[in-house]
């Protein structure tokens, strides 16, 4: 599909993602030049309508949007992209230029924190620490967390609840990542069993 250009004086709205959260960090627009600029040096580039200029974000701040993903909407007058910031997106310093990160997507995030303090082998990282002892201590650990999380449930304690459910949550993402299974993959497993069960 071919982007729309002239619908609106020659620019498309662009609503930026997280490729790892999937949350809405911000919304900028887009020229021709900006998202040409935009795939061939894979940093996203508006064009800034108060500099009346293209406008690659991070160009000051060192906080660049790298490119994932690029979509267009059905009616080919909207970028969807999806890209990896490089530090906070607004220019509060926040990450996300509306409503900080939802549970949803800071699982997302931990998943790649995980990752990465597994990846790099950090000996001062609990993450780390439990990964090396191998798969039978990080199943036990599941284990353990699960029990823990069933007893509170039996109590009136909801900020004991609440943690240990946490607990259970952090854990399982290191057993998955021992697996080598990532969250996505137990979310289509989920999303599969809900299309069948409504048939």
């Amino acid at each position: 599909m071919n982007i729309d250009f002239q619908k609106n004086n020659g620019l498309v709205p662009a609503i930026i993602q997280d490729n790892a959260t999937l949350q809405v960090l911000m919304l900028g627009y887009m020229n021709k030049e900006a998202y040409e600029k935009t795939q061939l040096e894979k940093r996203v580039t508006f064009f800034s309508r108060t500099k009346n200029r293209l406008w690659t974000k991070g160009e000051s701040s060192g906080n660049f949007l790298m490119l994932n993903d690029l979509q267009i909407d059905c009616d080919n007058d909207t970028i969807l992209i999806k890209a990896t910031p490089q530090g906070p997106t607004c220019h509060t310093g926040s990450t996300s230029c509306f409503k900080e990160e939802t549970a949803k997507g800071f699982l997302y995030k931990l998943q790649n924190i995980i990752t990465q303090r597994i990846d790099e082998d950090d000996e001062n990282s609990y993450t780390s620490k439990l990964f090396k002892r191998g798969i039978n201590k990080v199943a036990q650990k599941v284990g353990e967390e699960a029990v823990e999380l069933v007893i509170e449930a039996k109590d009136n304690n909801i900020e004991l609840f609440k943690n240990e459910a946490a607990d259970l949550l952090y854990h399982l993402l290191i057993l998955l990542k021992a697996k080598n299974v990532t969250f996505q993959e137990i979310e289509k497993v989920l999303e599969d069993r809900s299309k069948k069960s409504s048939k």
